[in-house]
């Protein structure tokens, strides 16, 4: 069995799974997350075991990077055969490692399957819905997946709600994510606002990216925000001011068990990522999510996140700031145990 990863993403989702399994595995990282601290820091962290290769691919276009992610796994397959190809989530090695294990004839199992924003403008919309095409066995975390993939066509046979396993990973690092620690080691203040901005439509134009600038400082007048910094999106954001506001900490990319404890200690999170969206809700800190859609509802029916435009962010702030989340409930089967299920359902599959 061969597990592909590339971005931070997909070895938070990956490491529950791995550890659930007994038969021989095989860890391809494609090197798509490049950075150490965006990569090795975590497969440290998760008790991961060293990629098996690492291809190396870096960063590039669309188009580039996943062509080389491509040829580079084409050779991998060719040469190991593996009984069955695991992907997990959207990017690019994940289209990429189901598009040739399908074309070689080797069952693909994808992990997150059947999330849907229904915005085809998102690179990464584009990239879950081939795989569920492309798949054998799809694992879905939340249950109107299951109805999603229905719709288009998926043999219900196919399909198993299992969980969250990124929930598996943060339950079991959940003692080792000490805010204050990592208060102290950044020197963070003691009420902070989190931040993270990475999608294309809010960092690739320099308008846009200046208009959210605006706004994160207008929340820094009324709190501290504390922002680790994608290396997607850098380069714009600072040239656009970012870092000009006396409230407003810059952090370096940060490793999982200090990010996440980060966003434990924050008052409220403003996000445009997937994974943070889930994270809050588990950890109960109020999030305010930078986009039109999710493709993560759940989050929002059982959880503390909230979509907000940048026009409505800071009055969303505000009205954070003066009412702390309440209680809220867990997501189904979001309880630690995803990956143990992950596992047996493939294991019966293989056997099969």
């Amino acid at each position: 069995m061969a597990h592909v990863l590339g971005a931070r993403p997909n070895f938070v989702k990956a490491a529950p799974v791995i550890a659930a399994h007994n038969r021989e595995q095989r860890l391809i990282h494609t090197g798509q997350h490049y950075d150490e601290r965006m990569s090795e820091v975590f497969f440290r962290e998760l008790g991961l075991p060293e990629p098996d290769v690492n291809l190396g691919v870096g960063s590039g276009s669309h188009a580039a990077q996943t062509a080389a992610i491509m040829v580079a796994l084409e050779k991998e397959f060719i040469e190991r055969s593996p009984e069955l190809v695991m992907v997990y989530g959207d990017v690019n090695s994940t289209i990429a490692a189901a598009l040739v294990a399908a074309k070689l004839h080797i069952p693909v199992a994808h992990v997150e399957a059947g999330l849907r924003s229904f915005d085809m403008t998102m690179p990464e919309e584009v990239n879950r819905r081939l795989v569920d095409q492309l798949s054998n066995l799809l694992f879905v975390t939340s249950p109107e997946a299951v109805g999603h993939l229905a719709a288009e066509g998926v043999d219900v046979d196919r399909v198993h709600f299992v969980g969250n396993p990124m929930i598996d990973t943060l339950l079991a690092h959940l003692d080792s994510f000490d805010t204050e620690a990592v208060r102290a080691a950044h020197g963070l203040p003691e009420r902070y606002i989190v931040a993270t901005l990475h999608r294309p439509a809010n960092v690739d134009d320099p308008q846009v990216a200046a208009g959210l600038v605006k706004r994160l400082h207008e929340i820094a007048d009324l709190a501290d925000v504390v922002m680790p910094v994608h290396p997607r999106g850098r380069r714009v954001l600072t040239e656009a001011g970012l870092d000009d506001h006396p409230r407003v900490t810059l952090l370096e990319p940060l490793g999982y068990v200090d990010f996440v404890a980060v966003v434990r200690g924050a008052v409220a999170a403003v996000t445009d990522s997937g994974g943070v969206q889930e994270e809050t809700t588990i950890l109960g800190v109020p999030c305010l999510t930078l986009r039109p859609n999710t493709e993560r509802p759940i989050t929002i029916t059982h959880g503390t996140n909230r979509l907000v435009t940048p026009d409505g962010l800071v009055p969303a702030v505000e009205q954070v700031l003066a009412s702390p989340a309440g209680e809220h409930e867990v997501p189904p089967l979001w309880d630690g145990k995803a990956g143990p299920r992950i596992a047996r359902i493939t294991e019966s599959w293989l056997n099969g």
